[in-house]
């Protein structure tokens, strides 16, 4: 790992510590030369899912994208940053457990949609908004009757 100071590879490790269930390795480091403290992040290589897009096209699956696009939905809202991620790395998981190279975009916005129904009400129906491509106030109105509904569901279990 090359200092980000004088780029120099020499560094020794000062403190190591696992972030969403060993997922990732956050390592904070020293350059042996100039001294220089900097933060680098290790996470293993997964195999390459292509997304396949509404239109037929193919992309390439992106941690990214969803993550953009879970926390433009809770943008504002008093959700901590860690249950954002795990609400990402959660998606992640269960896309990559499948064990196919290949997923469609809907199955990829289902699972945003019901990982963001447990989190916040607000945020479900932003990321549903944008996902579902609502037109109208009529469009709000529907998805917040069945999420009534749901509530009145598990009020009765």
């Amino acid at each position: 790992m090359k200092c980000p100071e004088c780029k120099k590879s020499e560094s020794k490790v000062i403190e190591s510590r696992e972030l969403y269930d060993g997922e990732l390795i956050r390592r904070r480091r020293e350059c042996l030369k100039c001294q220089m403290r900097f933060t680098t992040y290790e996470r293993i290589e997964q195999p390459v899912i292509m997304v396949i897009k509404r239109d037929g096209k193919r992309e390439q699956f992106s941690r990214n994208k969803i993550a953009n696009g879970v926390y433009r939905a809770c943008e504002k809202r008093n959700i901590p940053e860690t249950e954002v991620e795990e609400v990402v790395s959660s998606i992640e998981k269960k896309i990559r457990a499948r064990g196919e190279n290949e997923i469609s975009s809907i199955e990829i916005g289902e699972q945003v949609l019901k990982e963001l129904s447990g989190l916040d009400d607000v945020s479900y129906i932003r990321f549903a908004s944008v996902y579902q491509s609502f037109i109208d106030i009529n469009s709000f109105h529907e998805i917040i009757k069945n999420m009534k509904k749901k509530d009145k569901g598990s009020e009765n279990e």
